[in-house]
């Protein structure tokens, strides 16, 4: 496992030179948040961290619920059972491994892998522009119906989950990295990840927190250029 920090923020990453795996720690005062969960061998590795800074995990923050984003979340719970899961509304029907679509949403099959064994019980459901001590949540579709972003209003550090990844290229949910490409192959739905990333492009983050690949700093010029592609794609008709 690889740690980075930078300011109120570690990066964790697993594999980061052949398919990076990322979570998050956010430093508070008196605790630390933890974004998402990573893989089920993950929690070793995040206990670790959080015991360094000598601070107790009060949060568990989930941006969806892929399984490479919610992997370990049931060992957490376990260790840490005072701590606080939080989700999308949306994304707690894929938590319990729920696939159904709901009338509203563009019917259009879930991509990736949907977990089909989580217990853990969210303890909040989150909406657009909730607070989760210094984070700000945006609802972000498009990667999954529910999947959401934080930025820490402290920092401007924006936790983008999947709605973008920054391994071999930048670039926003669905299209297609060559060196890359699964964050595309497991996105649900392009128009609205593209509407997400301009949403986000348009908070001007000072640091892009991804879940794939590597913290990028001053992104706004790289997110933009990201926004471009995606959207000469879908005019070629790419889906």
């Amino acid at each position: 496992m690889r740690v980075i920090q930078t300011g109120n923020l570690l990066q964790l990453t697993w594999f980061p030179k052949l398919f990076p795996v990322n979570c998050y720690i956010v430093i508070e005062d008196n605790e630390l948040t933890l974004i998402d969960a990573a893989m089920p061998f993950s929690y070793k590795g995040i206990m670790s961290a959080a015991a360094g800074l000598q601070k107790p995990i009060t949060r568990i923050v989930l941006t969806h619920a892929h399984g490479d984003h919610v992997g370990a979340l049931d060992e957490l719970k376990k260790q840490l059972p005072a701590a606080k899961v939080y989700i999308s509304e949306r994304d707690a029907d894929l938590l319990r491994g729920n696939r159904t679509l709901r009338a509203d949403e563009p019917q259009m099959p879930l991509k990736g892998s949907v977990p089909k064994n989580i217990t853990t019980v969210p303890d909040v459901l989150l909406q657009e522009g909730d607070l989760i001590g210094s984070l700000q949540a945006y609802s972000t579709p498009g990667h999954t119906p529910g999947s959401m972003s934080f930025l820490d209003q402290r920092s401007k550090a924006l936790f983008a989950g999947d709605a973008y990844q920054t391994f071999r290229a930048t670039a926003v949910a669905g299209t297609i990295v060559p060196s890359f490409p699964f964050p595309a192959m497991a996105t649900w739905h392009k128009e609205l990840a593209l509407a997400s990333a301009i949403e986000l492009a348009e908070l001007s983050p000072a640091v892009l927190a991804a879940g794939h690949g590597n913290l990028l700093t001053e992104p706004v010029q790289a997110m933009k250029q990201a926004i471009r592609q995606a959207q000469q794609s879908l005019n070629k008709g790419g889906r």
